[in-house]
């Protein structure tokens, strides 16, 4: 989990609802497991602010990507840099397992010295956008994750990649940020807290990836098999 730099000042966003945000912790608990019992309440309730439409959309990209061949970038900042590097793992790896599809997939945060490089050389915020500039191609996904949706570098990214071309998914909480409006999909999670936030990321992206495996197969190899 990591702090990141601001890049827009708060207020609300277009798409952020005008309810004052849930507040998890706002008092000390005597035990860790009054505390669980509260945090899996929390999640209960964040988890039902994932839009299905939004998974629905981000579903029908990834799935015509991966059908005709193009690539999906990841990427993300501690906490969610580790989802950006599951990602590779789990749609290329999980979703070719059994089926027709070959996922290409490349996350941007997972070569320090690729990272190191471009922080040192040119600037922290051209971390993810100078890979892709590199390695991108108009057709492909990038899948950017980010907390607050504020984080300098996953704008430019999201930023660059519509300019150029590419589909652009953002999965965000907090209220969002500016990677919220700038991608073509946004899956938000509407939390305060970093923990349930990259939780339910987690699980968003093992459910895009569940679901693209199981829409290429049929029913009776899904009933038999391990996801």
């Amino acid at each position: 989990m990591s702090t990141p730099a601001a890049f827009e000042p708060p207020g609300t966003s277009p798409l952020t609802a005008a309810v004052s945000p849930v507040k998890f912790p706002d008092a000390r608990y005597a035990s860790a497991g009054a505390y669980f019992a509260e945090y899996a309440k929390e999640m209960a309730r964040a988890s039902e602010t994932i839009d299905p439409a939004a998974m629905e959309r981000a579903g029908n990209v990834l799935i015509e990507a991966y059908a005709r061949g193009s690539r999906m970038f990841s990427c993300g900042n501690g906490g969610s840099a580790s989802i950006a590097n599951h990602m590779q793992c789990d749609h290329l790896k999980g979703i070719r397992t059994g089926t027709d599809l070959a996922p290409q997939v490349l996350s941007l945060s997972t070569n320090v010295e690729v990272l190191t490089a471009i922080a040192n050389d040119i600037g922290y915020h051209d971390v993810f956008a100078y890979q892709l500039q590199s390695q991108a191609r108009p057709g492909d996904v990038l899948i950017a994750v980010s907390s607050s949706g504020r984080s300098r570098n996953i704008v430019d990214a999201l930023t660059w990649a519509r300019d150029h071309g590419l589909h652009t998914l953002a999965i965000t909480g907090f209220d969002g940020g500016a990677a919220r409006t700038a991608a073509e999909v946004a899956i938000h999670v509407d939390c305060m807290n970093y923990g349930i936030v990259e939780d339910l990321h987690q699980a968003i992206m093992h459910a895009l990836a569940q679901y693209v495996r199981q829409s290429r197969l049929d029913a009776d190899t899904i009933s038999e098999t391990v996801f």
